[in-house]
């Protein structure tokens, strides 16, 4: 491994870190900071599954006690029982979907163009749905029902188009269905776990053949940079949406879509040819 490709690693496991969980589109930037780096090809499919399970492996450590209890509480407490199948409803329109429609999504969308189109549409989506007045129905994680779930599940479908932002569809959605903001955010944090990781099991083990020993510490530094920055990224979070709306981060999207669309109609950037 030399120092450019260890370099390599270390700034998309940064960006991994960083915007998986916030509302901006993990995969869109991970496109875009790749094609710029020029890692592209077989290991960068295979370590974009490693650099995913070091960023849900943060969410499940910040989380492990709510998760702890839950397990501990499904033989006798109907609110974790509750917990865990709102879960598995709002997990399961995107198992469907990922299946059938994955492999076109990614031929056709993976994309810079797409993405900087997607991050613009959704930015102006989101200031729409911060400035609607949101009427409460569920103060907590506990306080979602089936329907909720299902609703946010099939929002978070819209994420298989890149740019578009896992975290982002299902917290927005969330805030239109009733859910306070901090429910809206917890809730899509937990909903990533089975998400992340189901689409990390199928993905690795149908590219398995692209995990060679030779590749092991450059995966190893884009794991452990992931996990470290995807922690800072849900705390910080976590701590921002307690006083502040989304808003800052829809004028991100809005700005940094646009700055791509620029870039690509005046021909500074050749965006065209573009592949993760």
């Amino acid at each position: 491994m030399d120092l450019w490709t260890a370099f390599q690693a270390l700034i998309l496991g940064i960006v991994e870190g960083l915007t998986e969980f916030l509302p901006i589109s993990s995969t869109g930037h991970q496109i875009v900071v790749a094609d710029l780096l020029g890692f592209g090809g077989e290991r960068a499919m295979a370590f974009n599954i490693i650099i995913q399970l070091g960023a849900i492996l943060a969410v499940v450590w910040e989380f492990r006690r709510k998760i702890f209890d839950v397990v501990l509480g499904l033989p006798t407490q109907p609110s974790a029982r509750r917990f865990t199948a709102n879960l598995l409803i709002a997990f399961l329109p995107a198992v469907v979907l990922g299946v059938l429609f994955a492999d076109l999504i990614h031929e056709y969308l993976f994309n810079p163009i797409t993405v900087a189109a997607a991050l613009v549409v959704g930015g102006f989506i989101m200031l729409w749905a911060e400035q609607r007045q949101h009427e409460v129905h569920a103060d907590t994680v506990d306080d979602i029902t089936w329907k909720d779930a299902i609703k946010v599940g099939l929002a978070q479908c819209l994420a298989m188009i890149p740019g578009t932002s896992r975290s982002g569809s299902t917290i927005i959605s969330g805030l239109l269905f009733g859910l306070s903001r901090k429910t809206a955010t917890e809730f899509s944090f937990f909903l990533a776990m089975p998400t992340m990781v189901g689409a990390a099991v199928y993905s690795g083990y149908k590219y398995r053949a692209l995990f060679v020993p030779a590749d092991f510490p450059v995966f190893a530094i884009g794991f452990v940079t992931a996990f470290i920055f995807a922690m800072i990224a849900v705390k910080g979070l976590l701590r921002f949406i307690a006083n502040h709306s989304y808003a800052v981060f829809a004028w991100y999207r809005i700005v940094f879509g646009l700055l791509i669309l620029a870039t690509w109609q005046f021909g500074w950037v050749d965006w065209t040819s573009a592949r993760p």
